[in-house]
């Protein structure tokens, strides 16, 4: 069985493991700036800052027949800043028309903008290799879990929620459209620019093109990647559209990866919440269907399983037994879910 629980202490190592396995920004194979972001977690989940800037929620998939941490999601509550502002580049386009010659182009534009009081962010979704296309959806889980988060706890997150997808990237894990432009006004790679801005956006208002660029001025490979996602984020990109989020036609300065967003209260997921009693002894499988349920554990902030859920006519609620009985949990005792199809 696999269950999704807010991050501990406990889990550094897992994690740590992790990192080295894959490259993520959000996720660096340094055990002490893991372990930061974990204290950070556990606080957010506690006892949330009122600057929503400050308040990181760090997910993790564990594995409970090896008690091994295979996977991570996070939430970062406010995105976008006076201190560090969330930039992006808006994709539009220009039209030019010469009468002399009777000739017009239709050029798209890219232009960088900043937002200041930013939404909230959903990303850092990191999942073992190995497990990827498990028969439980593991990936699908550690994304869910976030809407179920969401759905309990509306008011400790924006109106807006955002999400960046990752583009293409050749080989060796450039960017197309940040050789074409970045690298020209930064005189560095993908690489020190992205790990830098993590810390320190001053430099992206100081030096990037402050008017449109045309597009039409970029190698056709850096053109092709603007606004859209690698192979392997392609199931990603399906799954937030098919639960409301739509691409804003803004795009990351540096890669060119596209943004998507959709309102908190439009998240399908989160539209659909079940609440109600937990009880025992009535659940029926041919009545079921599959859900993400929070649940009460003693250990942890947050606690939740994908598992089959049945609700009753009464309001109240069952579920697979053997799951039940697994969890060890005490029922009767109010859970939430969302539906997972």
């Amino acid at each position: 069985m696999f269950i999704l629980r807010s991050v501990q202490p406990k889990d550094l190592k897992d994690l740590y493991k992790l990192s080295n396995i894959m490259t993520f920004i959000n996720l660096p194979p340094d055990e002490d700036l893991i372990s930061a972001k974990i204290d950070s977690s556990i606080k957010s989940f506690h006892n949330p800052s009122k600057k929503l800037w400050e308040n990181y929620y760090i997910f993790v998939l564990e594995d409970q027949a090896s008690n091994e941490v295979l996977g991570v999601s996070m939430i970062h509550a406010q995105h976008g800043t006076e201190n560090e502002p969330h930039f992006y580049l808006s994709v539009g386009q220009e039209s030019k028309f010469s009468q002399t010659i009777n000739t017009g182009f239709v050029h798209g534009t890219l232009k960088l903008g900043f937002d200041t009081n930013g939404p909230t962010e959903i990303g850092g979704l990191i999942l073992n290799p190995e497990f990827r296309a498990h028969q439980e959806k593991l990936g699908k889980q550690l994304s869910f879990v976030r809407f179920l988060y969401m759905a309990d706890h509306a008011d400790r997150f924006k109106a807006m929620i955002h999400s960046e997808l990752v583009p293409p990237l050749d080989k060796f894990g450039n960017s197309p459209l940040w050789e074409a432009v970045g690298r020209r006004f930064f005189n560095m790679n993908y690489h020190e620019a992205d790990i830098l801005s993590r810390s320190n956006k001053e430099f992206i208002l100081s030096l990037f093109p402050s008017e449109n660029i045309y597009q039409t001025l970029l190698p056709m490979e850096a053109r092709e990647s603007i606004g859209k996602v690698g192979k392997e984020t392609e199931p990603v990109k399906r799954m937030l559209e098919n639960i409301g989020f739509k691409y804003t036609f803004e795009v990351d300065p540096f890669d060119g990866g596209p943004h998507y967003r959709c309102p908190l209260k439009d998240i399908k997921p989160i539209k659909e919440k079940i609440t109600g009693q937990l009880v025992a002894d009535r659940f029926d499988s041919s009545e079921s269907s599959e859900a993400l349920i929070h649940v009460q554990h003693s250990d942890y902030d947050f606690f939740a399983v994908k598992a089959q859920l049945q609700v009753h006519e009464d309001g109240k609620i069952s579920m697979d037994p053997e799951v039940v009985k697994k969890l060890g949990l005490v029922l009767p005792q109010k859970i939430s879910a969302i539906p997972f199809n």
